[in-house]
């Protein structure tokens, strides 16, 4: 007791003396320039870090302030300003005529840690490494070419995986109601769908134990929404507060090494082997081939480049392609009459005798409808990772000054009465008129779930082709239903992305003939 009172009273003081100069300087450039909105209710050190509780998520707090302070006001992380936004207008000014500048993230001690030390392309500050990463991904796996090339996969999992639930649902059949939870289920026909094209082999296959590894990488998600002392008070980093960060460590050490097997088996085959058909190369294979140490570009080992990499692929789209998916049958559960046209559509352009095949796809315009309206509503990341001014800039008139961290609430964004009608109701319709031509491709600011400018999802035809295949197989080939009258709970967890707090529980019975499942 007497040394955490000493180190308190060592603490504290250096608190006060760090407020003190923070505010004084803060003052002097407001002297100077114009700054935008602040939030009220700010603590001396602490800053508005008190306004966020346990009892809602971090953008549901955010856009209730939005409602009370403006589209666009500041607020203080401990040491750390953010302006967080909400109007598509001025997303629109950051992610465009600033959007250079907006480009960087910040060094969080999530993203040295669990990140490869910022090696991943998702959390990477804007540099050389950030840009050659991506150009590698973007064109390498997330072409539209190289997504078409990649079908046989989807087409396997789902097949698989339709045929898994229907054995289910006729192996419990007892005349009385089969219940399967679905977030799981979602979860593994996406595993095992992204580690086949990253990896090359099904993530079910693995030796680790595929439990105890998914949970690892749920695990990931969660340890990223965790406040981390020093991320707002810098000084304190020698300090491991909570625990987090030891946590942290033992996470990414099980990742690690997981993939560090996988980049030793893939080299030992290619070394046996030699190179495999272009068509069947899963994306480390590609990394391995194209990644070289020139000195120019990595700001790491080559091989970390391609871990980090590959992590990154598999991890974003994993969490928010189940995410999605979850969310949308939420939605349709709870509103049975675009269930049914859903279904009446998918009767119509495919009929009762097969399965959907990706070539269907484009006569489901009511399916699309829903996915995008979905992710409207529940953008998977509500909150889009935070981005970081490498300079001084102006928007909207204001001063903003260099190492301004920027938090879009995208949620908030997407249910602006102005642009959306009745906002805040599931209306898959808008998106076949008034919102016709709406895409998620950053063309209209007004709907960004994906993210907009430099920084934007180079996954999206990749999430998007998974969550269309996937959605029209279940709807198509099972009558879905709640387990009780009462509807789905849609309160939503914290973290990185907008988890479902409870269990998807859903109600199956095949509507398909049975040799239609394999």
């Amino acid at each position: 007791m007497g040394q955490l009172n000493t180190l308190f009273g060592i603490i504290f003081p250096l608190l006060i003396l760090f407020y003190v100069l923070f505010t004084w300087s803060r003052r002097s450039v407001a002297q100077r320039k114009r700054l935008p909105p602040k939030a009220g209710g700010a603590w001396p050190v602490i800053g508005h870090l008190h306004l966020l509780n346990a009892s809602e998520p971090t953008h549901i707090t955010f856009a209730k302030m939005a409602d009370a302070y403006g589209p666009m006001f500041t607020f203080r992380f401990g040491m750390n300003e953010a302006l967080i936004v909400s109007n598509w207008e001025l997303a629109k000014e950051f992610f465009t005529t600033n959007d250079r500048i907006f480009a960087s993230r910040p060094k969080l001690v999530a993203s040295k840690l669990l990140a490869y030390d910022y090696a991943m392309m998702g959390f990477s500050p804007y540099s050389p490494h950030w840009r050659h990463v991506r150009k590698i991904a973007t064109l390498e796996l997330l072409t539209n070419h190289r997504v078409d090339q990649l079908q046989y996969i989807r087409a396997f999992e789902i097949k698989t995986w339709m045929k898994e639930l229907y054995e289910l649902w006729r192996l419990n059949n007892k005349g009385e109601k089969v219940v399967v939870e679905m977030k799981k289920r979602l979860a593994d026909i996406t595993l095992n769908t992204i580690f086949k094209m990253v990896i090359g082999k099904r993530f079910s296959s693995i030796e680790y134990g595929n439990e105890k590894f998914q949970n690892v990488l749920i695990e990931f998600f969660g340890l990223f929404g965790i406040f981390i002392p020093s991320d707002s008070f810098p000084f304190l980093s020698w300090l491991d507060l909570g625990g987090h960060e030891k946590a942290m460590k033992k996470t990414a050490k099980i990742i690690d090494e997981v993939f560090d097997k996988f980049l030793k088996e893939h080299r030992e085959r290619i070394n046996n082997f030699g190179e495999v058909e272009a068509a069947e190369k899963g994306f480390m294979d590609i990394m391995i081939s194209t990644v070289q140490d020139d000195g120019q570009h990595f700001n790491c080992h080559v091989d970390t480049v391609i871990k980090a990499t590959c992590l990154n692929m598999i991890l974003g789209g994993f969490d928010t392609t189940t995410i999605t998916m979850t969310w949308a049958l939420c939605l349709l559960l709870n509103n049975k009459e675009e269930l049914k046209k859903a279904q009446v559509e998918l009767n119509e352009q495919v009929g009762r005798e097969r399965q959907v095949e990706e070539t269907d796809l484009k006569n489901l315009p009511y399916l699309q409808a829903i996915v995008k309206e979905t992710l409207r509503l529940y953008p998977a990341a509500p909150l889009l990772v935070p981005h970081e001014s490498i300079e001084d800039c102006t928007v909207a008139g204001y001063h903003i000054p260099k190492g301004t961290r920027l938090i879009v609430n995208v949620q908030k964004l997407q249910k602006d009465p102005v642009v959306w009608q009745d906002p805040f109701e599931f209306r898959p319709e808008r998106f076949l008129t008034s919102q016709k031509n709406f895409d998620v491709r950053g063309q209209h600011p007004q709907f960004i779930p994906f993210g907009n400018g430099r920084r934007m999802c180079p996954a999206i035809s990749f999430a998007l082709q998974i969550i269309y295949l996937t959605l029209s197989n279940f709807l198509h080939g099972f009558e879905i239903d709640r387990p009780s009258e009462e509807l789905l709970d849609m309160e939503e967890s914290f973290g990185l992305t907008s988890l479902k707090k409870t269990p998807l529980e859903v109600v199956l019975t095949p509507r398909l003939p049975s040799h239609v499942y394999g």
